[in-house]
């Protein structure tokens, strides 16, 4: 028998990441002994079975390391694929950078001055690093870790002497900071999270790939994109992504390593964000500019050099 659970439930459960749900729907077996396999819930049973089967498929034969969280509100759905699994944050980081400046002006009982609205506006629309690195100055690793104990973000390690692009991150952990964005809670005010998920909205369209491919026009899209290459585990690249419309309220975070080049990366990303976005919202519809597959050639990424002063 499925039980219906209250919208304020759920909502907590997102926040807290609890897990305390009984599959209503398990995954298939993995391909091979010990290998992660997708696991996803719902109270739609059907529906956490055919994005298990979606999700896996999209990711088979792809190379490299892949977490993936979603959850949809609206239906009560979660599927995880590695969800503690730790990764560098490239720029993805930049979303908590942003959440944290608010919820430290919040304490303080203030608005953020022009200087701190510019550079976080660079900072989330445009992936501008020097506006990054003078925001984590200001905030300092203090009140860094007090905004990730207060989100209940345990996994999440802030980079070492002022490296934030070397924060290690999990899906768990970026699941609850997108919860926190999308729904009421005691951590963001309801203005705070409206500025976030706007300027996320406004990031620039060579950025918009990731989670928001295959998203359907009806659905409003907000992103926030990473990329970095490093001796190890090859090209990290990422993608957080929050999205309302067509009678759902769904976040999509997948975080990927070890791909040889940007492209392969951002191709996996997108591959399972298309299956997801079918799933929930398989009505038929006209691809939007969201879903642009292009993205930010760089040959040298910034994300993890010493900042600027």
């Amino acid at each position: 028998m499925t039980h219906r659970i209250s919208r304020g439930t759920r909502v907590l459960a997102a926040i807290l990441g609890a897990g305390v749900l009984v599959p209503l729907a398990a995954a298939g077996p993995a391909t091979a002994a010990g290998t992660p396999k997708v696991v996803c819930t719902s109270e739609q049973p059907e529906l956490a079975t055919k994005l298990q089967k979606d999700i896996t498929k999209a990711l088979s034969g792809r190379k490299g390391t892949v977490a993936v969280g979603l959850y949809d509100r609206e239906t009560n759905t979660t599927c995880t694929l590695r969800a503690a699994t730790a990764f560098d944050s490239a720029s993805v980081v930049k979303v908590t950078v942003l959440a944290a400046l608010l919820w430290d002006a919040k304490k303080q009982n203030r608005t953020l001055t022009d200087r701190e609205a510019t550079l976080a506006t660079a900072m989330i629309t445009k992936s501008d690093n020097d506006a990054t690195s003078k925001l984590w100055r200001q905030l300092g690793l203090k009140k860094i870790k007090g905004f990730l104990t207060a989100a209940g973000m345990t996994q999440t390690k802030p980079g070492a002497n002022n490296y934030w692009g070397l924060t290690q991150i999990t899906v768990q952990d970026e699941q609850k900071l997108l919860a926190l964005l999308t729904a009421k809670n005691t951590v963001l005010t309801d203005k705070a999270r409206a500025y976030v998920l706007k300027l996320m909205n406004k990031v620039v369209a060579a950025q918009r790939w990731g989670t928001p491919a295959g998203a359907p026009s009806t659905v409003k899209v907000h992103v926030k994109n990473g990329w970095l290459s490093r001796a190890t585990h090859g090209w990290r690249v990422h993608s957080i992504g929050a999205f309302q419309g067509d009678g759902h309220d769904y976040t999509i975070t997948v975080l990927t390593h070890g791909n040889s080049t940007m492209q392969y990366g951002v191709n996996t990303i997108q591959a399972v964000a298309k299956a997801i976005h079918k799933d929930l919202v398989p009505a038929p519809r006209t691809t939007s500019s969201a879903s642009v597959e292009r993205y930010v050639p760089t040959t040298q990424p910034q994300e993890a050099v010493v900042p600027v002063p």
